[in-house]
């Protein structure tokens, strides 16, 4: 090869590079794909486009890529299986999925179909390339995990969803007895049943609120209370439920009689259900409003590096209503 040919490729290999810096996926890949033109086996070449397309949530091409960087390498390199498994495990290739998580030494359930094991419970950061949310999930194998918490609306995701998400911890929750990881979520694979709904309720005291989240129908998924993790914005005055603003000089430790609650349910009817029986066992207690105003899940914005994620709570840029242990 003479210099200038040397020299090209240099700054080709200069220009993917800063590409994925950028975020820039697809010149990242066209200028990876110019790369493997003129180094066809190597594999670390593979690995980087096969890692730019798992961020473009292409997986057939970052399955091959990747499939190709283990085939190349001289060693063993978990990174490059564990990208492969996350792209078998979202394209549904089991027995591939199964085989790369045994190379990497993970243990999980046997069998031809999907995996359905508990990997503990963990964080999602739900569309990381937009909002953010972050929400509790239990992990069903190393990679998908079904979510805890009800999200909110704007989220376009629901309690009981399965959604695939990243290998690579971008942080920690506390989750009332240990810190637990937080992982970039990649897709939403299975829609949950249970719709979102936003209740507006009127509690006289902690002992109603309780009662009210320990309170069970027919098609209740699961109901939760907004009030204290969510703080962001007034969530009343954004759904325009009517109610009073509380003094600014109120701490935490006064209680809080107008509670914004979350609850994921198979239809309004079980909703009012709940809240009705709930409302009629003892005095002050009341139903302000009952909302549900589902959104679709975000579109996907590329250019943003958003794989590389906040490492502490205090720079996440979204909501957050994991704050509250898993149930």
């Amino acid at each position: 090869m003479t210099d200038s040919s040397q020299e090209a490729l240099a700054t080709l290999h200069a220009q993917a590079y800063d590409a994925m810096d950028r975020g820039d996926l697809r010149e990242a890949s066209l200028a990876f794909e110019r790369l493997l033109v003129q180094r066809p086996d190597r594999h670390y070449y593979h690995y980087m486009r096969g890692l730019a397309h798992k961020y473009l949530l292409d997986w057939p091409a970052s399955l091959h890529h990747n499939l190709r960087a283990i085939e190349l390498s001289g060693e063993m390199d978990e990174a490059e299986h564990w990208n492969a498994a996350i792209a078998a495990t979202a394209l549904g290739e089991w027995a591939q999925a199964r085989r790369l998580w045994a190379a990497c030494g993970v243990h999980v359930q046997e069998g031809e179909g999907p995996i359905e094991g508990n990997h503990g419970v963990a964080v999602v950061r739900l569309n990381p390339w937009h909002a953010g949310e972050t929400v509790f999930m239990r992990r069903i194998d190393p990679v998908r995990a079904r979510l805890l918490n009800v999200p909110l609306p704007e989220s376009g995701h629901r309690f009981g969803d399965i959604v695939l998400h990243d290998g690579a911890s971008t942080g920690s929750r506390f989750d009332g007895e240990r810190a637990v990881p937080v992982f970039n979520e990649l897709e939403r694979l299975v829609a949950s049943e249970f719709q979102t709904f936003v209740a507006f309720v009127s509690c006289p005291g902690p002992d109603d609120l309780e009662a009210l989240l320990a309170a069970s129908v027919p098609g209740l998924g699961y109901t939760e209370d907004w009030t204290s993790s969510i703080r962001a914005y007034c969530m009343r005055c954004s759904y325009g439920a009517p109610h009073r603003h509380v003094d600014e000089d109120k701490t935490d430790d006064d209680w809080q009689v107008e509670r914004n609650l979350g609850i994921a349910a198979q239809s309004r009817h079980s909703i009012e259900a709940l809240l009705q029986g709930w409302a009629s066992q003892a005095p002050g207690r009341s139903v302000d409003a009952i909302e549900t105003r589902e959104r679709p899940v975000p579109a996907y914005q590329e250019g943003v590096n958003w794989w590389i994620g906040p490492e502490d709570e205090e720079d996440d840029a979204g909501q957050d209503t994991g704050d509250e242990s898993p149930h």
